[in-house]
């Protein structure tokens, strides 16, 4: 008897076992499956100048910012980008943060790396953050932002308004990736004067 219920015991617990291992495959190729993809290549000379922010996911780095988000991209001479993002506060004010950008495998790679930490924490990987160009338009006017994780998602315009059909076709992309695009936070472009 003894040995028919360690029978019955030992199958139970390999039966939960196999489940286990197949509900955790399940998981893992669930989650390979949704990988956040890139664009093909980005033409980086095509994508340097004035981005403004059209929406976010929530970030503490951000906090400060209530309108007028923007980031401006030009050309180092070593290849790397300077990156110049500003923001106005609740007081008024112009918040700005320099820093660089650079891109990660080839020269038309859609990966890259931005670090606002001082250049001599360099060195420290965990102060370079991922930038990767998830989405961009032929005319390289609407793009959308991320990291492999999607913890982090912009939407960003060469307009302070974009053409509210490619936004909303930017949208149905990104839902496509498995964005909740309900976290999106809209940022608030207003003229200068107002």
């Amino acid at each position: 008897m003894t040995l028919l219920i360690f029978s019955r015991t030992s199958l139970i617990s390999i039966l939960g076992l196999l489940l286990i291992c197949f509900g955790s495959s399940q998981v893992f190729a669930q989650q390979s499956d949704q990988n956040v993809r890139t664009i093909a290549t980005l033409d980086v000379p095509r994508y340097l100048g004035t981005w403004y922010e059209i929406a976010k996911f929530p970030n503490w780095f951000q906090k400060k910012c209530v309108s007028n988000t923007k980031a401006v991209y030009s050309a180092k001479p070593n290849g790397n980008l300077r990156v110049l993002n500003s923001c106005k506060t609740a007081a008024g004010e112009t918040s700005e943060a320099e820093g660089l950008a650079r891109q990660i495998g080839s020269k038309d790679s859609p990966k890259l790396e931005v670090r606002f930490a001082p250049e001599w924490l360099s060195f420290l990987p965990l102060v370079w953050g991922d930038y990767w160009v998830i989405d961009l338009d032929p005319q390289y006017q609407l793009a959308a932002v991320s990291d492999p994780r999607r913890e982090y998602l912009w939407v960003l315009s060469r307009t302070p308004q974009p053409d509210p059909k490619s936004y909303a076709d930017l949208l149905q992309r990104l839902k496509q990736q498995q964005f909740d695009i309900q976290k999106l936070e809209i940022t608030a472009q207003k003229n200068e004067g107002s």
